[in-house]
């Protein structure tokens, strides 16, 4: 499993693996082989590839030296060439001068028309300045390097043949030098890897190579849109190491999902996948049930079931053949406080329980929410039957009840803003609860603003998972997902394609319905956030992350399993 690290643990990390006999000498020889080999692969179909490195005065410098020369040996039709911030006099330096390959002084080229040579002219550049352990802002001569860097690579992406035909028939197909694509290591030079901040002169990255775990500042905002496609390289410390074992962040990937995905044994029927019951929708949101119980089926649970008034029942029971209905007392169309008793009638058969998809946030509902929650506190009865809304006098006197109480329960949208307005609410909810808060109601739930949440989104999840004893999915671009105990997973994912209405409803639907599987909490929101994540990448791919609608999203959920467990 991928873990994410602060530059506090890596650094200690890094010294308990040199107390141990692995020194920096090796790990540097391992990243900068790895680095190499990813090199390699970005420049495999060029028949005589340039490629330069800018290799800085520390260790990050060490690796790209290292790399480059790697690649001069592998390749010796490529031309290599360096481009040193300081004068080094390390072997490697020597190295590469024996071989005599290039290089460059940033204290000889004043006006830096050589580095803008050989970036300019460059099919990769490997950005080796500055490691872990940059500050910003970066001045003086770093400073220059950066900015005249960026310039050559600017220049270079908008150099077009000097003769052009266009045709109107293909818009956008207008030819282009090649652009210089950037390798960075460990982080593109200009960024901090703990906070996600950048220099306004940050080298942006078509793929940037880590080592041994992930950086916290890798999956944070502005930094995580300028590192590109991310690689983790495992150079050889050993996962027994203490300080390694102490780190509880991790990367969701596919091969951990697909450890946790639900068994289908071929002797199974509908009810080995259980049943889910999805409280949701208003007149107002007709829509968000409908998109949540589609999704709850296509994770591969056995029933699906929705409650939710007249008004949204009706218009939905002829467009979703599969699902059953329960129709719920209301109040001009939304969810009113009747509603508890009849849905806690149903509880015993479900497996899962989601509550909150555009149910809207009206008075009448609040007290249905409080109400549903304290309801298995007061003894809710085991009905022999249920038929529709409301109870028979058959149903009052059953001697046969039992008491019940609720199943495992994800809630989601409104169900959170209404969640806020009950004081200590968390105390209601049973353990293991999953919330699925956007950053604003992250925010109404946890009391203080929207950007206060996103400036510290690691913390504010770990701290109040633990508090509220529930999983935390707190969605965004690298969506988290935090335990009760501590953890915190990250999913990979960043895509303006979710960033539309409903897809919310379709994630809270997912993770229900892997709930609903009898997966456990944490690995249900871990599996449904990951299947979400990808199909939504997919519905991208497939159309135009501008264009895709949540139902996108719903209908490339089979092919993301499939990638999943083909992977």
């Amino acid at each position: 499993m991928i873990r994410v690290t602060s530059i506090e643990q890596i650094r200690a990390i890094e010294k308990e693996a040199d107390a141990n006999g692995y020194s920096y000498d090796d790990m540097m020889a391992s990243a900068g082989r790895a680095t190499a080999d990813r090199a390699l692969a970005l420049i495999e179909d060029i028949e005589e590839p340039r490629v330069t490195v800018l290799v800085g005065s520390g260790n990050n410098g060490g690796d790209g030296l290292v790399a480059g020369l790697f690649i001069a040996q592998d390749r010796q039709e490529a031309e290599v060439r360096f481009y040193f911030l300081e004068r080094r006099d390390d072997e490697y330096a020597q190295t590469a001068r024996d071989a005599e390959l290039f290089i460059a002084l940033a204290e000889d080229d004043a006006d830096k028309r050589v580095l803008r040579n050989m970036v300019g002219s460059a099919d990769l550049v490997i950005d080796a300045l500055f490691g872990i352990g940059v500050r910003i802002p970066i001045r003086d001569e770093a400073q220059k390097i950066l900015r005249q860097t960026k310039r050559a690579i600017n220049e270079r992406s908008r150099t077009t043949p000097e003769k052009l035909v266009i045709n109107p028939a293909k818009t956008g197909q207008i030819p282009r030098v090649p652009k210089v694509k950037v390798l960075a290591i460990d982080c593109p030079s200009g960024m901090n890897c703990d906070t996600g901040e950048v220099d306004s002169n940050v080298i942006r990255a078509d793929e940037t190579i880590t080592f041994i775990a992930a950086k916290h500042g890798q999956f944070k905002f502005p930094a995580a849109s300028i590192i590109g496609d991310l690689s983790v390289a495992d150079i050889g410390v050993s996962p027994k190491l203490e300080t390694i074992k102490s780190v509880n962040d991790y990367v969701i990937d596919a091969a951990i999902v697909q450890e946790k995905l639900p068994e289908r044994p071929l002797d199974s029927h509908k009810g080995t996948y259980g049943r889910a019951l999805i409280v949701a929708g208003s007149v107002n949101y007709v829509g968000a049930p409908a998109l949540s119980a589609e999704a709850a089926y296509r994770s591969g649970a056995g029933l699906v079931s929705v409650a939710a008034p007249s008004t949204v029942v009706l218009p939905l029971m002829g467009q979703l053949r599969e699902v059953t209905w329960f129709m719920l007392p209301h109040d001009m169309g939304v969810i009113a406080d009747g509603a508890a008793s009849v849905v806690a009638k149903e509880l015993h058969k479900m497996a899962a329980l989601l509550v909150g998809p555009g149910i809207n946030t009206e008075k009448t509902t609040g007290e249905f929410l409080e109400k549903l929650l304290k309801q298995p506190q007061s003894a809710a009865k085991k009905p022999k039957r249920s038929l529709g809304f409301g109870t028979s006098s058959d149903d009052n006197n059953n001697e046969d009840d039992e008491t019940v109480s609720l199943p495992p329960l994800v809630i989601d949208a409104d169900g959170l803003n209404l969640l806020a307005e009950i004081d200590t609410w968390w105390e209601l909810l049973p353990e293991n609860t999953i919330l699925t808060p956007h950053p604003a109601e992250m925010g109404r739930l946890t009391g203080i603003e929207t950007s206060e949440v996103q400036s510290n989104r690691w913390n504010i999840a770990r701290e109040n998972a633990t508090k509220w004893n529930c999983v935390v999915v707190l969605k965004g671009a690298h969506t988290l997902i935090a335990t009760p105990s501590g953890e915190v997973y990250v999913l990979p994912f960043k895509t303006d394609a979710l960033a539309t209405a409903g897809t919310g409803d379709v994630l809270a639907g997912l993770i229900t319905g892997f709930l609903a599987q009898k997966v456990d909490a944490i690995d249900a929101a871990i599996v449904g956030s990951y299947v979400h994540g990808l199909a939504g990448m997919l519905a991208a791919e497939d159309q135009n992350s501008r264009s895709v609608l949540a139902s996108d999203v719903i209908s490339q959920i089979g092919e993301a399993l499939q990638r999943i467990v083909q992977s």
